[in-house]
């Protein structure tokens, strides 16, 4: 997991889209990380603004831009983090291509999850697959959660997942919206896309394993949890459950297995996940696992920046505080 860091040139990190939640965590991060410099940091709507008004930890005098997706190959970036929403991020993906600079580049939306020629970056589960690719494929934080908390048991299951989640209302973004209006949130559980959520389909295709996503809006700001309904082929035990999920997590500071089932609350502004409760049916062929996680760090940036040490041969765990 964790590789020697080979020059201690500073490697220079772009950033687009940064005035969304996510972008301001991955700000925090990079500009606290002992090898990647923040190059470069762009939002429309605070060009000409310097960061460091709006995020404490950032020194300088570096200063939002708002570059055309043609500018974006000229600015010399090492990588660079797209934190922006479904749908936005090929236009930026094919000026790289056109202009023949090839950064490495994390997509953080869910536009490149389902190429295969992207690598997607689930470290946990997925560093293996890593041989070089630099285009990197962030999955979501719905989508993160679900896969640690079931992947334990591939090859056990009887049948489809059933996964109710909750998360927090900035998991919906800065674009105004009913799920980010905390007056409609208010003492209120909001459901949506309740049948073929982008993450539904995702999880599915890299679990290998039909899995059904239930998703809700709650009033806290960040956080989100996931109760998991696990069909078994055969009758197991609590302790031989445990035991998988510790032996699958060994070494993995990311990921935590605790006896009880974790709460949202204790998540938030935490790098890892929790993964807790494994109760178990009467039968022993029916397991409950829940997971905890903050939807902006492990669901989002903290991911990205794994993914960014990774592709750059750097220790893992560098920059993430744990």
């Amino acid at each position: 997991m964790s590789r020697p860091m080979i020059d201690a040139a500073p490697i220079r990190v772009g950033i687009v889209g940064a005035r969304g939640h996510v972008g301001a965590e991955l700000i925090r991060l990079i500009a606290a990380h002992p090898r990647f410099v923040l190059h470069f940091v762009s939002s429309r709507e605070r060009d000409g603004e310097r960061v460091a008004d709006h995020h404490d930890g950032v020194g300088g005098d570096l200063r939002y831009t708002a570059p055309s997706h043609e500018d974006l190959p000229t600015l010399g970036a090492d990588a660079v983090v797209l934190a922006l929403p479904n749908g936005k991020a090929a236009a930026c993906v094919a000026a790289f291509d056109a202009a023949g600079v090839d950064p490495v580049i994390i997509d953080l939306s869910a536009d490149y999850r389902f190429d295969e020629t992207w690598y997607y970056g689930l470290p946990e589960l997925t560093r293996d697959a890593y041989r070089g690719q630099r285009r990197i494929s962030n999955p979501g934080c719905y989508a993160t959660a679900m896969q640690l908390a079931v992947a334990p048991m591939r090859g056990l299951l009887a049948g489809p997942v059933q996964c109710f989640g909750v998360s927090g209302y900035s998991g919906a973004g800065t674009t105004p919206s009913d799920k980010n209006d905390p007056e409609k949130l208010r003492d209120n559980l909001m459901p949506y896309a309740l049948t073929g959520h982008v993450h539904e389909r995702e999880v599915t295709r890299h679990l290998g394993h039909p899995v059904e996503f239930i998703p809700h809006v709650a009033p806290h700001f960040r956080g989100l949890t996931i109760t998991a309904n696990l069909p078994l082929r055969e009758a197991t035990t609590r302790d031989a459950v445990l035991a998988r999920y510790r032996a699958a997590y060994a070494g993995e500071p990311l990921v935590r297995v605790c006896d009880e089932a974790p709460w949202v609350s204790g998540i938030a502004g935490k790098h890892h996940v929790d993964l807790g409760g494994f109760a178990l049916s009467e039968d022993g062929r029916r397991l409950v696992v829940v997971a905890t996680e903050d939807n902006l760090l492990k669901g989002a940036a903290t991911q990205a920046l794994q993914n960014l040490n990774l592709a750059f041969g750097l220790d893992e765990m560098a920059g993430i505080p744990l």
